[in-house]
């Protein structure tokens, strides 16, 4: 693929040029530590969380998100389902500030970035523009979601059903092989405190696999309990990356509902 170091592997379809914080209870219990910045390896691999729900991986100068859904409010309009129109606005703005953070040298964007098939012919005037400064200066990949198989040929970037680089392998829907960083799933994990649970975004890892949070401002999330996760990791033997205001609380599936 132009621009990508010969190490990057791509499949390609078609290219082109809130928590609020954890109680003390929660801390106490069921938390196995508890850090403002968090390591989280899959496949020998050592990798960044950031609080807004992005993986970045330092030596490839990599910046991965997952479940962006543009225009999902937009989308629900439509259906007579009336939400705040500014979801788009909402999610590219954390992006931007993921990207100043870490400045990557690479995007990978792992999948349903766009809630549906014309999502983008709803982005507002400056929405495009937008995305083309987050974009200046770094090689971008669209990878294949369900919700957008073909993401818009009107943004630029390069599209591909999965990417492979070194021992690890991006793409949208998990399948559970080693070494796999996926999407999809939208995991949520719900902790009891002593007064009531708590239910917030989460990476799901076992040091294999990595299924990652959605970053979209609307996106919903399925619970870690769920059995969809038993297929991918084995049972409840992994990990939940819970993500706070200020630390990420890193808790075992077990100890979660």
């Amino acid at each position: 693929m132009p621009g990508l170091d010969p190490g990057i592997h791509a499949f390609v379809a078609a290219t082109r040029t809130w928590m609020a914080g954890a109680s003390p209870a929660m801390t106490e219990n069921v938390a196995l530590s508890i850090s403002s910045t968090r390591s989280l390896d899959v496949a020998g691999v050592s990798l960044h969380t950031d609080l807004s729900g992005a993986l970045f991986w330092e030596e490839q100068r990599l910046l991965v998100v997952s479940d962006l859904h543009l225009e999902k409010g937009s989308s629900f309009a439509t259906r007579g389902v009336l939400l705040p129109p500014y979801d788009t606005l909402a999610t590219l703005s954390r992006l931007a500030a993921v990207i100043s953070r870490h400045d990557p040298k690479t995007v990978i964007a792992l999948g349903d970035s766009f809630h549906d098939r014309t999502a983008h012919e709803r982005l507002s005037v400056e929405d495009p523009d937008a995305v083309a400064a987050l974009q200046t200066g770094r090689d971008w990949i669209w990878i294949s979601g369900n919700h957008d198989p073909l993401p818009p040929t009107s943004l630029d970037g390069s599209v591909a059903t999965e990417i492979a680089i070194g021992p690890i392998t991006f793409r949208h829907q998990p399948t559970g092989a080693i070494g796999e960083i996926a999407g999809h799933l939208h995991p949520k994990a719900r902790v009891a405190t002593r007064s009531r649970g708590i239910g917030r975004r989460c990476f799901a890892g076992d040091g294999a696999r990595i299924v990652m949070p959605s970053f979209g401002a609307y996106t919903g999330g399925l619970s870690i309990r769920d059995r969809a996760f038993a297929k991918i990791f084995s049972g409840d033997d992994f990990t939940a990356h819970v993500i706070g205001d200020a630390a990420m609380h890193v808790i075992s599936a077990s100890r979660c509902y």
